[in-house]
């Protein structure tokens, strides 16, 4: 009678297994068509993803993000017209942070001088649904050009970092960090982290355009893995094929306000793969599998040279790992079409 008990164990656990193989789907990269500066959030079971869609504030609702061409999809803000920032709204957020939803946004009039950041607060569970009411514009006192805004809450403290210009005039975005004393309100002066240094930040030639060449660092976000705390951003202009990923790491321990507990890695941690057809991949964010267990890079690329930053870069996903040193390891794009395993769900979310 054990040897029988014991057996069918054995039968369970083995049939078990194989449908877990079962149901472990794949899906391909492009996760959409198109849809550049992909951005996601998860909360309760569900992936909450947006991109730039130059008029008005998308979210999509999943499950899995393999899945996003099939997602719930709804316009939950659209700007009134005739204000500071009613046109050219780019790389949107969506955060719960601290008992409700803020998605934050660049936005401008119309004129990329007067792009600056600004935020919307929904205080109901489901983002999708309820009220979402324009909180302002988040700046620091000195006001400048700013873009592509990430918050995080590290150790009780909220930090914004952002993409941004010096002075008043283009020819260089930097990457600047400032304290926060609420999710819509910057506390003290902003302090510059990194700027284009290294020849890989430095593509930016505009024919025929003022000014014709533009440095870029942009598109900066958190990561923080055991006692480190990373900053990975997009480096060189969008409109090249050059467009890169660099990154900053920071101890844990240290004030993330002073610069020089910084350090910039030497070479791109995530560039274009010609022999993968994928051309200009970057500005990333990062999520978690559904069980948690595994790490994930989401980003935009172009599938072929020369296409730069319009409607062709679309949002792709693909799992990264860690070094022995715990620093992340994005390895290479991948080629759009190629079989992924989907992010693993947790066991009781396996679908047939």
């Amino acid at each position: 009678m054990n040897r029988f008990i014991l057996w069918a164990a054995i039968v369970l656990s083995i049939s078990f297994q194989l449908n877990a193989q079962q149901v472990q789907k794949t899906f391909t990269n492009p996760l959409l068509a198109s849809g550049a500066d992909p951005y996601s959030f998860y909360k309760d079971g569900y992936y909450y993803y947006t991109n730039t869609m130059g008029t008005k504030l998308v979210l999509w609702k999943t499950r899995s993000l393999a899945d996003l061409k099939h997602a719930e999809q709804k316009t939950v803000w659209t700007p009134p017209a005739s204000t500071n920032y009613s046109k050219e709204l780019w790389a949107p957020e969506i955060l719960f942070l601290r008992g409700k939803w803020y998605m934050y946004f660049a936005a401008d009039d119309g004129n990329n001088q007067n792009h600056r950041m600004y935020v919307i607060e929904n205080s109901s569970p489901d983002p999708m649904k309820g009220e979402w009411v324009f909180k302002g514009k988040v700046a620091d006192p000195s006001d400048k050009w700013a873009i592509d805004g990430d918050v995080i809450e590290y150790k009780g403290q909220l930090y914004m970092i952002w993409s941004g210009w010096h002075g008043d005039v283009n020819g260089q975005q930097n990457i600047y960090i400032a304290k926060m004393s609420n999710p819509w309100t910057i506390e003290g002066e902003r302090v510059l982290l990194s700027e284009p240094e290294y020849d890989w930040e430095r593509h930016g030639y505009l024919k025929g355009e003022t000014p014709e060449q533009v440095n870029v660092n942009e598109g900066p976000q958190f990561l923080v893995h055991k006692n480190h705390l990373y900053i990975v951003y997009s480096a060189s202009g969008c409109w090249t094929d050059f467009y890169t990923l660099g990154m900053l790491s920071a101890k844990n321990d240290r004030d993330l306000l002073n610069r020089s507990n910084w350090v910039k890695s030497k070479e791109p941690v995530f560039k274009a793969a010609p022999e993968n057809g994928v051309y200009a991949p970057g500005h990333n964010s990062f999520f978690k599998s559904p069980d948690g267990k595994e790490d994930w890079i989401l980003y935009h690329a172009n599938s072929a040279p020369g296409q730069g930053c319009g409607g062709h870069r679309s949002p792709r996903a693909q799992q990264f790992t860690w070094d022995k040193a715990g620093r992340p390891y994005f390895g290479k794009p991948l080629p759009a079409g190629l079989p992924l395993a989907e992010p693993a769900m947790k066991k009781q979310e396996y679908r047939p």
